[in-house]
C-alpha cells in the first residue's frame, strides 16, 4: 500500500512538472515578446526611426526617378514620331507593302486594303460617335500615339452583310454568304468586336443611316434608379432612359426632326426619377404633325414619360421606311443576365432582378423583328459568364464567331507597331514578332503589350 501510494505521489509530481513547463514560455521567446531590450535608450530610439525615415525617402525618391523617366522617354517618343511624320519611307508594311491606306472614307474600302491602317481623327470620331469611344480604341490610340486602325477582313464582311441588306442588287453575282439583317458577334475576349461594330456605325452614318448606338448595354442594367411598373409589370429605370434618349439625339437630330411619328397613341407616364407619380395626368398625348426629335425632346424634358417614350422609340423605329435604320448593341450580353437591381421579397432577403424585366432592355432585346436591321456585340470582359449558345428573342443563325488576328493581320500590326517606336529596329525580327502572334494567340490587347519586350 505504502509503494502504491508513493508511485502515485510521484505521478502526480511529474505531471504537475510537466504542465509547468509546457505553460511557461521559455526564455528566448520572452526576450522577443518584450518591446525594448535593456540596453535600449532614447539615442537608439532616435537613430532607428531617423534610418527608417530615410530608407522610406529613398523608395520614394526611386518611384519619383522611375515616373520621370518614363515619362521622359514617352515625351522622347513623341518628338521623334513628329519627325517621322515628314519621312513616308517609314509607312512600309510586311513585304514591302503600305502601311497606311490612301482610302477617304470606309465607305470606299475594298479587299485591297485589308491588313492596312486607316488614319482616322480623334476630334472626327467623337463627333460621329458622341455616345462614347470603345476602351479598346482609346487605349489603342493611346498606346500606340496614333488615332489609326487595322483594316480587317472579318469588318469589311460585316459592313457589306448590311450594305446589301438594303441594296438587294449588290446580291446579283455575289458569291458571299446570305445576307443576315440581326446578328450576334461573339468570339474570344480582345479580337476587336468593339471595334467592328463601332466602325461599323461610323460607317452606316456616313452613308445617312438613322442609327441607335449603345456602346456600353451594361449601363441599362446598372446604376440608377429603378420602380416596379404596376401597369406593365416590368421595372422603370428612368434615368437611364433619359442617358438613352439623350444620346440617341447627339448625332441624329437633323434627321430625327424630319421623320413623323407613325403611333400617336398617348404614352403612359410613370414615375419619374425621385419626384414620385405624375399627379392629375397619367397618359402624355402625341399630337399628329409631332416628329421623332419631338418624341425624344418629351422623353428627355419629362422624367415620368422618359421610359414610355424609349419603348415607343422601339415600334417608330421599326416603321421608318424612308431610312435604313440601324440598331448596335456593344455589350448585348449584359442584356441576357441578372441586373444589378434586387426586389424585395422578405424582410431578410431580396430577389435578383433580371435584364428581361427591365422595360428599356425588354423593349430593345428581341432580334425576332423580321425587317429590322440589329447588330450586337458580346463583350466578354464585363464578367457576364458563358451563355448558352441558343439565346431567347434571337434567331438561331444570328450568333456568329469574330476571329482574332490571323498571321497577315499579325505581321502588319507588329510593322504597325514598329513604326509607333513601341519596340526598337535593332530588336524586330520575322521570327521575334512571330513568337509574340504564337504566344499571345492574335490577342490585340496582349501583342500591343508584348511587343515592346522584343529583344
Amino acid at each position: 500500500m505504502l509503494l502504491r501510494a508513493l508511485r502515485r505521489t510521484t505521478a502526480i509530481a511529474a505531471s504537475a512538472a510537466a504542465s509547468s513547463t509546457l505553460t511557461k514560455p521559455p526564455h528566448s521567446y520572452l526576450s522577443i515578446s518584450r518591446p525594448f531590450s535593456a540596453n535600449t535608450t532614447k539615442a537608439n530610439l532616435t537613430k532607428a526611426k531617423k534610418s527608417k525615415s530615410k530608407s522610406d525617402g529613398k523608395e520614394e525618391l526611386q518611384v519619383t526617378d522611375t515616373e520621370f523617366f518614363v515619362k521622359q522617354d514617352e515625351e522622347l517618343r513623341r518628338r521623334q514620331l513628329a519627325e517621322d511624320e515628314n519621312n513616308p519611307a517609314l509607312d512600309v508594311g510586311p513585304n514591302g507593302r503600305p502601311l497606311f491606306t490612301s482610302t477617304p472614307s470606309i465607305s470606299l474600302l475594298t479587299k485591297k486594303d485589308a491588313c492596312s491602317y486607316m488614319k482616322f481623327s480623334v476630334e472626327e470620331l467623337n463627333k460621329v460617335l458622341p455616345e462614347g469611344l470603345p476602351m479598346g480604341m482609346v487605349k489603342e490610340f493611346e498606346e500606340s500615339s496614333r488615332s489609326a486602325l487595322l483594316i480587317r477582313q472579318s469588318f469589311l464582311d460585316l459592313r457589306d452583310n448590311f450594305r446589301r441588306a438594303v441594296d438587294p442588287s449588290l446580291l446579283v453575282g455575289s458569291k458571299g454568304s446570305k445576307v443576315q439583317k440581326q446578328i450576334v458577334l461573339d468570339g474570344p475576349m480582345s479580337c476587336g468586336k468593339s471595334i467592328a461594330l463601332a466602325m461599323l456605325v461610323h460607317w452606316a452614318r456616313e452613308e445617312g443611316w438613322l442609327v441607335l448606338y449603345v456602346p456600353s448595354g451594361r449601363e441599362w442594367t446598372h446604376g440608377g434608379l429603378f420602380y416596379k411598373n404596376p401597369q406593365t409589370g416590368l421595372w422603370d429605370t428612368p434615368v437611364q432612359a433619359a442617358t438613352i434618349l439623350q444620346d440617341f439625339s447627339k448625332y441624329n437630330e437633323s434627321l430625327l426632326k424630319k421623320l413623323k411619328c407613325n403611333t400617336l397613341d398617348p404614352i403612359p407616364l410613370g414615375e419619374g426619377a425621385g419626384v414620385g407619380w405624375p399627379k392629375g395626368i397619367d397618359k402624355m398625348q402625341i399630337s399628329e404633325d409631332s416628329t421623332l426629335y419631338d418624341l425624344v425632346q418629351a422623353g428627355i424634358n419629362n422624367s415620368h414619360a422618359a421610359v414610355g417614350v424609349v419603348v415607343r422609340l422601339r415600334k417608330e423605329l421599326s416603321d421608318v421606311k424612308d431610312t435604313p435604320v440601324l440598331i448596335a448593341i456593344d455589350q448585348y450580353n449584359s442584356w441576357f443576365t441578372f441586373s444589378e437591381y434586387e426586389e424585395p421579397v422578405t424582410v431578410r432577403s431580396c430577389r435578383p432582378v433580371h435584364a428581361r424585366e427591365l422595360a428599356t432592355v425588354n423593349a430593345f432585346r428581341s432580334m425576332l423583328h423580321e425587317n429590322d436591321m440589329m447588330v450586337g456585340a458580346f463583350s466578354h470582359s464585363t464578367a457576364v459568364g458563358k451563355l448558352r449558345q441558343q439565346l431567347p428573342d434571337v434567331p438561331t443563325d444570328a450568333r456568329i464567331n469574330f476571329p482574332r488576328y490571323n498571321l497577315d493581320e499579325a505581321a502588319s500590326v507588329c510593322h504597325y507597331y514598329l513604326r509607333q517606336r513601341l519596340v526598337s529596329h535593332d530588336a524586330f525580327s520575322e521570327e521575334n514578332w512571330k513568337k509574340i502572334y504564337y504566344l499571345s494567340n492574335g490577342n490585340g490587347t496582349e501583342m500591343r503589350y508584348l511587343v515592346p519586350f522584343m529583344r
